[in-house]
């Protein structure tokens, strides 16, 4: 993940609305789409985009009282940084179990314009 991409993960509305609904708490998908107002498609697959960067995981299941089962999801993250120091774009994740993840390197705004 280039450090611009793990900086606009970071900024995404649904995706932000999901790491502080998920902070320290176990909750499910259709609770954080009613809450934080996300449409249920765009915060399943938020929710599999943070899963799969190791920002959020699954850490249980529940069975609810119609017989569906239901995940629960919590933060992994703890600390995220953004810095632009001497033209360099850089993006540090430090998740709960202590791991950092630092996303580094050069960043020219005309390689942006061309994708």
């Amino acid at each position: 993940m280039s450090p611009l991409q793990a900086s606009q993960l970071l900024t995404d509305e649904y995706s932000a609305k999901i790491l502080l609904a998920t902070y320290k708490r176990r909750i499910s998908a259709q609770e954080i789409s009613q809450r934080y107002g996300i449409p249920i498609a765009a915060c399943y697959r938020k929710i599999r985009t943070l899963e799969e960067v190791g920002l959020i995981q699954c850490v249980d299941r529940i069975l609810t009282q119609k017989g569906k089962r239901k995940n629960l999801y919590t933060s992994c993250l703890r600390n995220a940084y953004i810095f632009f120091e001497n033209g360099k774009l850089r993006a540090r994740f430090q998740l709960a179990t202590g791991v950092v993840r630092d996303f580094g390197g050069d960043w020219n705004g005309l390689d942006l314009l061309r994708q």
